[in-house]
């Protein structure tokens, strides 16, 4: 069901490829807009709070990026704003927060209520933190990890609605165990190039990976960085 059935439109505040077409199998239209933050600046201790403390910052910085242009909505139709974030580790946890109204006005558009959907995505390998490889060195080294062993994603969705400022998000938990993962895999993703821009590497997705995956202990959209029931939860609540 297209989203042109729904009171309302979607921003996806995100690049991320895997998490747009996660939002297209979940039948919504959407418009693309990104945060363009330094998530490096952005340290917590626990992964559950980084990718929400990620999440968050990215629905401000779009929020921000609305407010600069002075989109307007119209007043019959409220506006939703989601961001995500992801990390490897399974689990719900909600954040739940309301925002102050815009100082000019409501961010709304005119064909109707407005959700910014952002996100971000961490995994967690024998209790440390990764995020995207800093090198192909990095990547090797992170993959060699995996093979024969297991990590976990940790996934946030934020979901803030534009016209009467209500925000809510929650956190997701995956573990993913994997058979042993040949080196000549390993060099053929590393040379593809796509391992480089995800979170610890880990694309599970991929066709020289997904038949080397053991077991997911949770949902494959969770670990690809959009879970897609708590996104539809915190939609609807949101609304």
């Amino acid at each position: 069901m297209a989203s042109t059935a729904y009171p309302f439109k979607i921003i996806l505040g995100s690049k991320s490829k895997a998490r747009r077409e996660i939002l297209e199998q979940m039948g919504y239209e959407f418009t693309i807009m990104t945060a363009d933050i330094d998530e490096k600046a952005i340290r917590k201790e626990k992964p559950e709070d980084l990718v929400m403390a990620l999440a968050e910052a990215k629905a401000d910085a779009i929020i921000s990026k609305l407010q600069i242009a002075d989109i307007q909505v119209n007043d019959s139709e409220p506006t939703l704003l989601i961001s995500a974030d992801t990390v490897c580790i399974p689990f719900f946890k909600p954040a739940e927060a309301t925002l102050p109204k815009p100082p000019n006005g409501d961010l709304r558009t005119d064909a109707g209520p407005t959700i910014l959907i952002t996100g971000d995505q961490v995994v967690v390998y024998e209790g440390m933190v990764r995020e995207k490889p800093s090198s192909k060195e990095e990547a090797r080294r992170y993959m060699k990890d995996y093979s024969g062993s297991k990590a976990s994603t940790v996934s946030s969705v934020l979901v803030t609605n534009l016209q009467t400022g209500f925000r809510k998000g929650e956190w997701d938990k995956v573990e993913i165990l994997f058979d042993e993962i040949p080196d000549e895999t390993i060099d053929k993703l590393i040379e593809e190039g796509a391992v480089l821009g995800v979170a610890g590497g880990l694309i599970i997705e991929h066709p020289l990976i997904l038949p080397l995956v053991k077991e997911v202990v949770g949902t494959t959209d969770s670990v690809m960085g959009l879970p897609k029931a708590v996104a539809e939860r915190l939609i609807s609540e949101s609304l």
